[in-house]
């Protein structure tokens, strides 16, 4: 599913395309996906002009002013600038239409997306108890020492919780743990402030490595321009179950956690 990199590589995609332009319409094609959409969404942000653009975790928030457009991709979803000429595809479920004829097309198979509107984004249901961001100062060593000790839950699990980190999503957390040097599996109490330290040093530089490939497409996921994302072609330990470890030649291993797959060398994570 789309996580971090993805959405703010989407996030970068629009923000020049669309902040400054007037919202002409909005047509709504699937009117239920993981959420019904308000049947007043067009009522209240046609007529008004986007004035920016962020990202909250996975959900991207349009600033219409009087009011703030939340989407999230879900399982599948995609946000691309299309043609006003180009017919909507069965999987094409909303369209925003700007002043200049720019095109904003949302295509979710699994419909498993949300888009919504609302006056106070911060506190909104989704948004008020989410974690901080994992490219903030205020994620450090010492907040995640924090959040780790007394815990008998996984590493992996623990980082990929978003009531602690935003956006460590299953790729992301895999090749983070190998860049840190600790195994999947290890319980995060048993984390010391040092290994807080490298694992947040390796969060922030695989995501950011990640969000400068345009994140990573396994399925449905394509940047705003239709591109694929290649973050996947440069994985240490992802999906390379039985493969050589790219630094010390151990076979790769896999194993479910959470019904998730994590990959790890046992060479160079304990």
């Amino acid at each position: 599913m789309p996580e971090l990199p993805e959405v703010e590589t989407t996030r970068l995609g629009l923000a020049p395309a669309l902040i400054g332009r007037t919202l002409q319409r909005v047509a709504i094609r699937t009117p239920r996906l993981r959420w019904p959409i308000p049947p007043d969404l067009d009522t209240r942000l046609a007529g008004q002009t986007l004035r920016g653009i962020t990202r909250r975790g996975k959900y991207l928030l349009f600033d219409f002013g009087e009011a703030t457009q939340i989407v999230h991709l879900g399982m599948s979803g995609s946000l691309r600038l299309a043609s006003p000429a180009e017919p909507p595809g069965v999987h094409d479920h909303v369209d925003w239409q700007f002043d200049d004829c720019t095109l904003l097309r949302l295509r979710d198979p699994r419909r498993f997306g949300a888009v919504l509107w609302t006056r106070d984004p911060l506190n909104h249901a989704l948004l008020a108890r989410l974690g901080p961001e994992p490219l903030t100062e205020a994620f450090d060593a010492d907040y995640l020492h924090a959040q780790c000790r007394h815990r008998n839950s996984a590493i992996k699990q623990r980082i990929m919780d978003a009531h602690v980190v935003v956006g460590v999503g299953n790729i992301y957390a895999s090749e983070s743990l190998f860049h840190a040097g600790i195994r999947p599996g290890t319980a995060a109490r048993r984390l010391t402030r040092p290994a807080c330290a490298r694992l947040v040093d390796a969060i922030k530089k695989v995501l950011t490595a990640a969000i400068a490939a345009g994140g990573s497409s396994l399925r449905d996921y394509v940047a705003t321009d239709g591109e694929l994302g290649y973050f996947q072609l440069q994985t240490r330990v992802y999906d390379r179950a039985g493969l050589p470890c790219r630094v010390c030649g151990t076979a790769i291993r896999r194993i479910v956690q959470g019904a998730r797959a994590s990959f790890y060398c046992p060479a160079c994570q304990r």
